[in-house]
């Protein structure tokens, strides 16, 4: 038997629609994404502003949206969230057929992380590096996870798949002056054990035939591997209040390309039949925002911002199966580059009357996201449209002298660094709206038809300064 030219007669276990549905491997469908299997949901407050936070990136969070925001921050603080991601997949075939996908359950499990610390080293007493500051960051940047019915039109194609990558940060940010501050950080792309399935995998069935397993037999192929990249970024304040908060602010940030060579093994109802090797390029990254505060007072901040992202997922140009045998199977993807647009908004009161010891904070944004995926090269594992974004948010800070639930004192004013200074908590709600999709003309002919997707996202983040 051969496939594109490639004999697959030397490993009988590969089923004829290998070389069309090995791609679901890699490519599990992720949410609050650039298109693309990128995940841009990092903290409740950016998410809240339909993350169009490059610009201001003053929290923790900012070692994943701007870490030149760093500077920004006082003393050691740190943020730690959750993601939940739910929703649903709808698919007709053009004969009538119809598949419903979804995330394993009601909501993705377990759900995507963040956490971030950051330290301002001279706030800390450190003056010998001058205005550095330093922080660590570990989040969900790549990847979730779907599930199609075992019985469904194309089970060849995927009944389930997960990528539960993790991408670890270690980040410093240098401010040159009050109104320029550069950051610089790698991402180290990883996968453990003890997280998920410690490893991207795609199950599906077989489709039968000569010298293969029978048709419905459970097939699995996976990998892991870990890969470096960095980032780069600068935020410009040209216009500062009398307290040298900013009134207007630019904010850029560059992520590299990073090469994972995913090694695993290829099952055949749970046993080993082959290793495989696959190659995805994870896409270079470019975002840039501006910010404008109307309102920026000792009582009241309003700022809107504006940003604009590119992700050039053209280094997703094939996903080449490599089996032990020798066997090469060529997996031509051809995807385009696409663009985001975010706009958010956060108001926040300072000084409440009867709250004195806190801060409130309200947000909302709206996002646009391109598929970077063409028609010839749709799959189901990954069923992506255009689509738009509306989210909401709320913030809530308390000071010292302040009682969370009126129970827990959020802060102390100590100057000892092991006391909590505030506490705070970030949530948001999001909802997406896809444009139905028709696939036609696809590499693999049970995928066509029309699929519609709804997804619901939620995320808490909790905050403490010292």
């Amino acid at each position: 038997m051969a496939i594109m030219g490639v004999n697959l007669s030397r490993c009988s276990v590969v089923p004829p629609t290998l070389l069309s549905l090995l791609i679901a491997l890699l490519l599990p469908v992720s949410t609050a994404r650039a298109g693309g299997f990128r995940i841009m949901d990092q903290s409740a407050s950016g998410a809240a502003q339909g993350n169009a936070f490059t610009a201001q990136a003053d929290d923790p969070s900012a070692i994943y949206y701007n870490p030149a925001g760093m500077t920004q921050l006082q003393g050691i603080q740190s943020s730690f969230g959750v993601l939940f991601v739910g929703g649903h997949h709808d698919f007709q075939s053009p004969t009538g057929q119809t598949a419903r996908g979804d995330y394993g359950n009601s909501v993705a499990y377990p759900p995507p992380l963040n956490g971030y610390i950051t330290a301002n080293l001279r706030s800390l007493g450190f003056n010998a590096l001058g205005d550095l500051t330093v922080g660590v960051g570990a989040i969900g940047a790549f990847g979730n996870m779907i599930r199609w019915p075992n019985n469904g039109p194309f089970s060849t194609a995927n009944t389930s798949a997960a990528l539960q990558m993790v991408d670890v940060k270690p980040t410093v940010a240098y401010k040159f002056s009050d109104q320029f501050s550069v950051g610089l950080g790698m991402d180290i792309y990883t996968f453990f054990n003890f997280w998920g399935e410690g490893q991207a995998e795609n199950k599906f069935n077989s489709a039968g035939g000569s010298g293969q397993p029978p048709a419905g037999t459970p097939l699995e192929v996976n990998g892991r591997d870990t890969s470096l990249g960095f980032n780069a970024s600068f935020m410009y304040t040209p216009l500062l209040n009398a307290d040298k908060k900013p009134l207007a602010s630019i904010g850029f940030v560059y992520r590299s390309q990073a090469t994972l060579h995913l090694n695993g093994q290829f099952l055949v109802n749970g046993r080993v039949a082959a290793d495989d090797r696959i190659t995805l390029v994870l896409p270079q990254i470019f975002t840039g925002g501006i910010a404008i505060w109307p309102i920026r007072d000792s009582d009241h901040e309003w700022k809107l911002e504006l940003d604009v992202d590119y992700t050039d997922w053209k280094s997703v140009r094939n996903l080449n199966v490599h089996l032990s045998n020798g066997a090469v199977l060529p997996n031509p993807q051809n995807w385009r580059g696409s663009y985001t647009a975010m706009f958010g908004t956060e108001y926040k009161w300072l000084r409440l009357e009867k709250l004195p010891q806190w801060e409130v904070a309200v947000r909302g944004g709206f996002v646009q996201t391109q598929t970077p995926i063409p028609n010839a090269t749709f799959n189901p594992t990954l069923p992506d449209a255009d689509r738009i974004g509306i989210s909401t948010g709320l913030g809530l800070l308390c000071k010292a002298g302040g009682r969370f639930f009126g129970l827990i004192p959020c802060g102390s004013s100590s100057d000892s660094v092991f006391l909590p200074k505030a506490v705070a908590l970030d949530v948001m709600a999001q909802v997406f709206f896809s444009e139905p999709r028709t696939i036609t003309g696809n590499i693999n002919p049970t995928v066509n038809g029309d699929y519609h997707s709804e997804e619901y996202v939620g995320m808490i983040n909790l905050r403490v300064n010292f």
